[in-house]
């Protein structure tokens, strides 16, 4: 595999990097999840939790301006923590966020492709076509940095214009009006913990823009365009979120988009346009997810990849040819396709959102306490971040806890494991280097 180079990645690269994590995942997997726990109100999950993601985005957006890297999150977390194991865990969450993300989109991928299809709901072909969307993204991503920014950038224009079409659509053969923008149904339908954790979930939905900082180093004039390209990313997202849910809300019950929340945007195609409308759409899903996933595991090599140079984490070469990255594509794939066959779509979701924002509130208290001069971050929008991140993680744990306790076991051991894992593989090396 070719190095990765400076200036390799232009502001637009950058741009479809962000949004094609974000929207691979966020609108096509998640929308169906967040409207099972806020009801008619989901499509103001997704503009709240573009409003909390921003708060997010300031700190990474003052990280970047201060330290553009190519190890991103991976290097930010160095930055504040030192090399320590709270540096190392943080970014092993982050990286294994990340890796959900790709399983998550991977599935999506196969739900909707199966909409061509009539193999009933729960097909083993979920998994198989999610296989196969991983191991393609594998060999786009050897093939370097021209490639996936190209391939991104035409990609982003195609899903971006298909799904505005979709959602203008929607809304025209729905007969929207604006009277519809306030839900039927009172707030007190659900409980507060729902809706706080349908947040967690939308907050997920847009945590694709912290995938650009780990190319900091790839990307034009990084002080500046890094942040600018977080800030467009979010935007553009917000408004393709917000039409998207309005559509199909306006096209489906919420009962019928819980019962096809893993194809929701395919089943509004029906009512709306027909099959013609069903295979348009459909195209467009298998876009966004492929998108998605070659975007995603060419963020998440880099940053492994840094770890891996900075000695954070372990490595072996297991014979493997080649470089370093091309090692961590491999590890990254193996990983998100063992995840695509054995979880299903909700609960690689609760995985993901739970890592992320635990890895998130670390950084934001990290630079709050050691960074903010430096950075010259105004500490009460880090406090502010913290405390929406804290309220909802604490909502969604409180769901899971409830509803699937499993995931909350799994998301703790795996925490566990990697904390203790990184300070016995640093304590070790850090005696083998005072034996030599």
């Amino acid at each position: 595999m070719s190095q990765y180079k400076k200036n390799s990645l232009s502001l637009v690269g950058a741009i479809s990097l962000g949004t094609g994590v974000m929207i691979g995942a966020g609108i096509f997997a998640l929308l169906g999840q967040v409207a099972e726990l806020s009801g008619q109100w989901f499509p103001y999950a997704f503009l709240i939790g573009a409003i909390i993601s921003g708060f997010s985005a300031y700190t990474y957006v003052k990280m970047s301006n201060a330290y553009p890297s190519a190890g991103g999150i991976a290097m930010y977390l160095k930055k504040i923590y030192g090399k320590s194991a709270l540096t190392a865990s943080g970014a092993l969450l982050m990286a294994l966020s990340m890796v959900i993300n790709e399983s998550l989109v991977a599935r999506t991928f196969g739900s909707y492709t199966l909409q061509l299809f009539d193999v009933g709901e729960n097909s083993i072909w979920v998994p198989i076509l999610g296989v196969v969307l991983l191991v393609v993204a594998f060999l786009i991503n050897i093939l370097g940095n021209k490639v996936i920014g190209k391939s991104s950038l035409v990609m982003a224009i195609l899903k971006i214009g298909g799904i505005a079409i979709f959602a203008i659509g929607g809304l025209w053969a729905a007969g929207f009006s604006f009277s519809e923008v306030v839900p039927s149904e009172s707030l007190t339908e659900y409980p507060i913990t729902n809706y706080l954790g349908a947040l967690a979930l939308s907050i997920l939905a847009y945590k694709g823009f912290t995938t650009i900082t780990n190319s900091g180093d790839e990307i034009v004039n990084p002080n500046k365009n890094v942040g600018r390209s977080i800030i467009i990313s979010l935007l553009i997202c917000t408004v393709v979120y917000l039409l998207v849910a309005f559509a199909v809300s306006s096209n489906l019950s919420i009962d019928d988009i819980i019962a096809a929340k893993d194809y929701s945007l395919a089943e509004a195609s029906r009512p709306a346009f027909g099959k013609y409308g069903l295979w348009f759409t459909v195209g467009i899903a298998i876009i966004s997810t492929i998108s998605g996933v070659i975007a995603s595991i060419f963020a998440v090599s880099r940053m492994t990849a840094m770890l891996t140079e900075k000695e954070l984490i372990p490595h072996e070469h297991f014979s493997m040819p080649g470089r370093l990255q091309k090692h961590m594509l491999v590890y990254t794939v193996v990983l998100a396709i063992t995840l695509t066959i054995l979880f299903d779509l909700t609960r690689i979701a609760s995985l993901g959102a739970i890592f992320y924002l635990i890895m998130d509130i670390g950084i934001h208290w990290g630079v709050f306490k050691n960074l903010r001069k430096d950075v010259q971050a105004n500490p009460v929008v880090l406090i502010t971040a913290i405390i929406l991140d804290v309220v909802v993680l604490g909502a969604f744990l409180w769901i899971k806890a409830s509803s699937d306790v499993l995931v909350v076991i799994v998301a703790v051991i795996l925490m566990v494991l990697i904390f203790f894992g990184e300070k016995w593989f640093l304590k070790r090396n850090e005696s083998n280097v005072k034996e030599d």
